[in-house]
């Protein structure tokens, strides 16, 4: 009997607002919104659509304005801050645009470093294990002077691994990438999600990447515009 995927990520009316001076900006507008476990989902829309403001929130990184949020069963929308950090740390893994790869260590130190932040080292073994799922076992002691854009993204993904075995989110990963290496990173997420069974959010303005998710969802002025 086939279990029923949980869902991770549950918003009934998700608002996000800023007030710039005498202005109130709505970049998040009343979005309602399941993904679950194992899925593999972009979100797409031009800038100032809400993309970075709606993964901000589902990362539990910025604070829900109104309507409900649930992560991971927990209902951030009203969590206190030290159930946030809980969640950020242990489940959720987060790749940025920019690579943020210190240059002076490898790209196997890399990735040892949240987890040696956080105060749970891990092994030279297990970083190694993580750079082997993005495809980059034989690059271990390159510094990211040496690696391309590419190759730097993907070390970046193998870090964003060690503290999350559950939830990656990657807002516009392929920004500072040409078409090839964009291709390989939504190619690594692919991977990842259908062999490790990562659920990935993705938040791209890039058709050919976004079409590489199995769902995507369209945002235009903060609202779900089309699924």
């Amino acid at each position: 009997m086939n279990k029923t995927p949980e869902t991770v990520i549950t918003a009934r009316g998700l608002t996000k607002s800023f007030r710039l001076t005498a202005e109130e900006i709505v970049a998040v507008n009343g979005v309602d919104l399941d993904i679950h476990e194992g899925e593999f989902v972009s979100l797409m829309g031009p800038s100032g659509s809400g993309k970075t403001t709606l993964l901000d929130l589902i990362g539990c990184l910025d604070s829900v304005t109104g309507g409900t949020l649930t992560v991971f069963g927990t209902d951030v929308s009203k969590a206190r801050e030290d159930e946030l950090v809980a969640i950020r740390r242990g489940r959720i893994g987060f790749v940025f645009q920019e690579f943020l790869l210190l240059p002076e260590l490898t790209a196997l130190e890399n990735v040892q470093l949240p987890a040696t932040f956080a105060r749970a080292p891990i092994s030279k073994a297990k970083a190694m294990e993580f750079l082997d799922r993005v495809g980059l076992a034989e690059r271990a002691k390159h510094l990211p002077k040496q690696l391309s854009g590419g190759e730097r993204q993907r070390v970046a993904i193998a870090r964003s691994l060690t503290m999350s075995g559950k939830l990656l989110l990657a807002d516009e990963p392929t920004g500072n990438l040409d078409s090839r290496n964009s291709a390989l990173v939504f190619e690594t997420f692919r991977k990842l999600n259908r062999e490790d069974g990562l659920t990935v959010v993705a938040a791209t303005h890039d058709e050919e990447c976004g079409a590489v998710a199995a769902r995507c969802i369209r945002l235009k002025d903060g609202r779900i515009a089309g699924k």
